[in-house]
């Protein structure tokens, strides 16, 4: 068992899993305290490192991509202090961090972990039931609605239309993004055969955000939507099926069309479209009428 304990955090990994604590200290962010330990399975991991610097130095995980519903749902977004799979250690314990980093790397290669993206959530996402108060009103999940509640600091028109109720079998996306300069955050839902392009002060299917300090509490209701939606590499797989034997013909032009139909086969099973299993039924469906 590998462990380092510092202000930022205690990370302690035990050959099949690492499990990552918040520190106390005032400087840990309150997203992390919130999440409180998150225990990730080596399997979700593509890499680590520590980098060094003259006060301080950092630990960070990699994980697969696909493997971590927050992850997907901020977009990379979240920084530094926000980042749950990233350590700060101090400069006396930089042994401790090479060696905690060693560990976990020789465990990655024994196991033969790929780094490559996943098809399936491999972190659960943030627990239920979940209800956060920022911006411009106040987000609420139960596993199966999300509820949005307005406040005074909402649009008119938007407050107008009173509180929302969204069900996830109805959405196609969550999307978290935070306040950077001058331009507002965000928490967003895409809504199915109810698209929007307004902005977020006036869509009433997001939560405004100015950059205060709960704002990036909101990413745990995006991540906990975002782990009850279909996979985004299940969504974005095409639905490719065989073709369809095509009706009886008969004379010279049934023959032509026949071999046409034979070279069609042949450029998507080499391209990948058709398996080899698809593209010996179709072929054999077609040689028979021939």
């Amino acid at each position: 068992m590998a462990e380092i304990i510092q202000k930022d955090g205690t990370w302690v990994f035990d050959g099949d899993a690492l499990r990552l604590t918040p520190g106390r200290d005032k400087n840990v962010s309150l997203l992390r305290k919130t999440m409180g330990e998150l225990v990730v399975p080596l399997g979700a991991l593509a890499g680590v490192s520590f980098e060094q610097g003259k006060k301080a130095g950092r630990v960070r995980l990699r994980l697969r991509d696909g493997a971590d519903p927050l992850l997907h749902a901020t977009g990379g977004r979240l920084t530094e202090p926000h980042d749950p799979y990233q350590l700060i250690v101090e400069s006396d314990r930089y042994g401790v961090a090479e060696y905690f980093v060693d560990e976990v790397r020789n465990a990655l290669l024994l196991d033969q972990v790929p780094s490559d993206p996943v098809d399936e959530y491999l972190l659960p996402g943030p627990p239920l039931p979940l209800s956060v108060s920022a911006g411009d009103g106040t987000a609420s999940f139960d596993g199966e609605h999300i509820r949005l509640e307005w406040n005074w600091k909402t649009e008119d028109a938007k407050a107008a239309a009173g509180a929302r109720s969204l069900a996830v079998t109805d959405l196609l996306a969550v999307e978290w993004h935070p306040a950077a300069g001058l331009e507002n955050g965000h928490l967003r839902f895409t809504v199915r055969n109810a698209p929007t392009k307004a902005p977020p002060k006036y869509d009433p299917n997001s939560v405004e955000l100015w950059g205060f300090k709960k704002d990036p509490l909101m990413a745990l209701i995006a991540a906990a939507v975002q782990a009850r939606l279909p996979h985004p590499a299940k969504a974005a797989a095409p639905d490719v099926r065989p073709p369809e034997p095509e009706p009886p013909t008969t004379g010279e032009d049934s023959h032509d069309a026949l071999l046409r139909r034979l070279r069609e086969l042949g450029e998507l099973h080499r391209t990948g479209v058709l398996t080899d299993e698809e593209f010996t039924l179709a072929k054999q469906a077609i040689l028979k009428r021939m």
